[in-house]
């Protein structure tokens, strides 16, 4: 029903407690997922019971168990959280470990993961998001407006719009500069 922290907990200390209640947060949903497996394979008959008892939405633990069949024990990558593989859990096995590996290494949010997918659907060519830390840029609020009608009416993630386009413009400006640049070694 709760959690009793000490008097006088050091910072870490309380960090690392956060840190192991997420892992097991997010264990849990491995967990229940293949205590339904199990249930649906040896239990046919009393499995929608099984399921009542557990007192979850039912469409909550169908995911956990459709994410745990999707990504068997082996192939899933403690790296990354059970909501980064069940953003995956769609695709075929390659192109999961493809960007799982991806993700992995860019040691992506799920955020970000979701963000690079989209990317991809769309067509985009930008360099999928990094793991730096991000930085503030002060813009008048009306700038900030027009510029999410523009990414709403693209049907595009604000924040992808913006790395997108500011990627886009950057790539232009400095093509342009190395063209002036080949262009005066030519000539020269």
């Amino acid at each position: 029903m709760g959690l009793q922290m000490p008097a006088g907990m050091a910072y870490d200390e309380w960090e690392r407690a956060g840190q192991q209640l997420v892992g097991v947060l997010d264990s849990s949903c491995w967990w229940l997922g293949d205590w339904l497996k199990y249930g649906k394979d040896h239990y046919t008959d009393r499995y929608q019971r099984g399921i009542r008892a557990a007192g979850l939405s039912y469409q909550t633990l169908r995911n956990y168990a459709w994410v745990s069949r999707r990504f068997e024990l082996a192939r899933r990558r403690p790296a990354l959280s059970f909501q980064h593989h069940a953003e995956l859990a769609s695709m075929p096995p390659g192109e999961q470990e493809l960007w799982l590996d991806r993700a992995e290494q860019g040691r992506w949010t799920t955020k970000q993961l979701r963000g690079a997918l989209r990317a991809t659907r769309q067509g985009g060519r930008q360099a999928p998001p990094s793991a730096e830390p991000s930085r503030r840029l002060e813009v008048p609020g009306s700038r900030v407006q027009w510029w999410h009608k523009a990414a709403e009416q693209l049907g595009v993630d604000f924040e992808q719009w913006v790395m997108t386009t500011l990627d886009s413009a950057a790539a232009s400006a400095l093509e342009q500069e190395l063209g002036e640049r080949d262009g005066r070694k030519v000539s020269a």
